[in-house]
């Protein structure tokens, strides 16, 4: 085999791609991404050792955390930027172990002389010393399965916490709490431990992914409000446009700025579908509505929107020659030959006048549907109908709330989800988050007394408003347990 991820459902046969991810990534940029991750860790293993005299930064935290999200599933297929991910993340390493070497020995007398782990040391004189030495640390470098799996299980968590706190950071909110403990997580799988130290790190990447997910939801509403009912158009109008896709909200906010009075509609798909939710957002009047559906079908939509198409973060699939002169990528995204939006310089904005001015000289959308789709169920809102929504449930209107929320698939089997949908008796209703709510969110599914049955929370990271909604429903129904 040349490469081996197991990181997501749609791995060949369930157990991991050998060759090509089922996602189309190549197996040398796979290997890069075990790379970057392994130079991650040799960054925590130091950061780890000079706690006592100093925690990690906010700056070096926030890149633990965007390198981890370099490699999750569908953000970024671009070789050279990976790289370029790898050489900051050992020179943050070497920064801050020269650092630690000088503070230790002032204190101690003496230089440091501990043992540490390869990645503590390994550096490469040329990119393809990058590839090479990628076959030797990748998942299956660890022989114990049980150890193997313990150790990538709190990897894969860690992505998940490393892309909302990162999304947070870029709103500028910060938790130290969640960048100590990637430290010490990262670090962890570099070393023998006992199964119980094992899973205790597991437990605590549950608590800090929650820790990561409420202060996201601070960050959004903080900055943009808290969401409202909304009705969606999911029609078209007769003007060149812009789609974006992905998760980033400030990514939103600035391009809406830049092409106000421009000519330009604004349209979102997949999962920023809930910017629409947002108040500050509703002031636009080129912002149009939704586009499309889920992540999957990106390449159809992609093409039929005829304008610019905007990637802001995962989940990116191989670009077609439909579209590949029109699509940009920004952030964390990125594909080989697609054209990249630069980070905003400090205390600046991004500059999208490129994307704007290609948008000029394209046609309108092709219309795929009319009509309108309902959301903006997040925690607050539905905490602000909480006497109807419990009058309801008191009079038996609403027997049950069912979550099927996270992220839709290709898979024909993922159909099951409209046919549930579709199946559950009316006094039911559905929370959901995620692009899995393009399976049903668009069926006539009725409401109940004014309530519609499928409450939208927002993108895969307000499952954490349903758990909010949960726990309120459960303080309020005087229940031990949700």
């Amino acid at each position: 085999m040349s490469m081996f991820c197991f990181q997501c459902q749609e791995t060949v046969r369930n157990t991991g791609c050998t060759m090509r991810g089922v996602c189309g990534k190549p197996d040398t940029a796979a290997n890069l991404m075990d790379i970057l991750i392994y130079t991650l860790k040799g960054l925590a293993v130091w950061a780890k050792e000079r706690q006592p005299f100093a925690p990690i930064s906010q700056d070096d935290g926030h890149f633990i955390c965007q390198g981890l999200f370099v490699t999750i599933t569908n953000a970024n297929f671009d070789e050279a930027r990976i790289i370029a991910y790898i050489k900051e993340a050992l020179a943050r390493r070497e920064s801050i172990k020269s650092d630690f070497l000088q503070k230790y020995k002032a204190k101690n007398g003496q230089p440091f002389a501990k043992t540490l782990p390869d990645c503590a040391f390994w550096t490469a004189e040329t990119d393809s010393a990058f590839y090479e030495k990628a076959k030797s640390i990748g998942v299956l470098a660890t022989a114990n399965e049980d150890v193997r799996s313990l150790r990538e299980f709190l990897v894969i968590g860690l992505k998940g916490v490393g892309a909302y706190t990162h999304h947070a950071a870029i709103l500028g909110f910060d938790d130290q709490s969640i960048y100590d403990f990637a430290v010490e997580a990262l670090a962890s799988t570099t070393r023998d431990l006992p199964m119980d130290a094992m899973l205790g790190f597991l437990m605590q990447a549950g608590e800090h992914a929650v820790k990561a997910m409420a202060l996201l939801d601070k960050a959004n509403t903080t900055t943009y409000g808290n969401p409202q009912i909304t009705k969606v158009n999911i029609g078209t109008r007769n003007n060149p446009g812009i789609l974006i896709s992905g998760h980033d909200l400030k990514d939103m906010e600035e391009l809406l700025e830049q092409t106000q009075d421009t000519g330009v509609d604004v349209y979102t798909h997949s999962e920023m579908l809930p910017a629409n939710y947002y108040p500050k957002f509703k002031k636009y009047p080129h912002f149009v509505g939704n586009y499309g559906g889920s992540w999957w079908h990106q390449d159809k939509d992609f093409t039929t929107f005829n304008g610019v198409i905007l990637m802001t973060t995962n989940c990116i699939i191989p670009v077609k020659d439909a579209y590949k002169n029109r699509i940009f990528t920004t952030g964390n995204a990125g594909y080989p030959g697609v054209k990249h939006i630069p980070n905003r310089p400090q205390g600046g904005k991004k500059n999208f006048s490129v994307i704007i001015a290609l948008a000029k000289t394209c046609p309108p959308p092709q219309e795929l549907e009319k009509g309108e789709i309902v959301g903006g169920f997040a925690h607050a809102q539905v905490l602000a109908l909480a006497d109807k929504v419990v009058a309801a449930v008191k009079s038996g209107a609403i027997k049950r709330f069912v979550v099927m929320a996270g992220c839709d698939g290709r898979q024909p089997s993922r159909s099951y989800f409209a046919d549930v949908a579709q199946a559950l008796p009316q006094d039911m209703v559905i929370l959901t988050a995620g692009c899995a709510k393009y399976r049903y969110n668009k069926l006539n599914l009725g409401d109940i007394g004014g309530i519609p049955r499928v409450l939208d929370a927002g993108q895969c990271n307000d499952s954490y408003s349903l758990a909010v909604v949960a726990l309120k429903l459960k303080e309020v129904f005087g229940l031990s347990d949700v």
